[in-house]
C-alpha cells in the first residue's frame, strides 16, 4: 500500500523559510512525476512544483526563485524547500505522485505566513 506523509508545515513570518516533507512508503520514486500542490481556503488546488525523474523541475510563476523542488530517492522523501514566504504562501500543502493510472496524495501539512 502506497503512503505518502507531508510533514514541516507551520506559522511563520513573511519572509522566513520552511522546508517540507514528504515520505513515501510502499513506493519508489524513480522516474515518475512527483510535485508539490498547494490549496489556500476557498481557491482550487494549484501545482506549485514538481520534478520528472531526478531533475526536471517545474514551478509555478508565483514560487519561481524562492521555492526548489528535490529529492533524495535513497530515502524515498521529496521536499520542498520555501524561502521568503509571503502571506500569499498560506495553504496546505500536498505532495503529489503520479505513476499513470494511479495518483497517490498525502494528506497535507498546513504551511500559514503572517505577521
Amino acid at each position: 500500500q502506497v503512503q505518502l506523509v507531508e510533514s514541516g508545515g507551520g506559522l511563520v513570518q513573511p519572509g522566513e523559510s520552511l522546508k517540507l516533507s514528504c515520505v513515501a512508503s510502499g513506493y519508489r520514486f524513480g522516474n515518475t512525476v512527483t510535485g508539490w500542490y498547494r490549496q489556500a481556503p476557498g481557491k482550487q488546488r494549484e501545482l506549485v512544483a514538481s520534478m520528472v525523474g531526478s531533475f526536471s523541475t517545474f514551478y509555478a510563476n508565483s514560487v519561481e526563485g524562492r521555492f526548489t523542488i528535490f529529492r533524495d530517492n535513497a530515502k524515498n522523501t521529496m521536499y520542498l524547500q520555501m524561502n521568503n514566504l509571503q502571506p500569499g504562501d498560506t495553504a496546505k500543502y500536498f505532495c503529489n505522485v503520479k505513476d499513470d493510472p494511479h495518483d497517490y496524495w498525502g494528506p497535507g501539512t498546513q504551511v500559514i505566513v503572517s505577521s
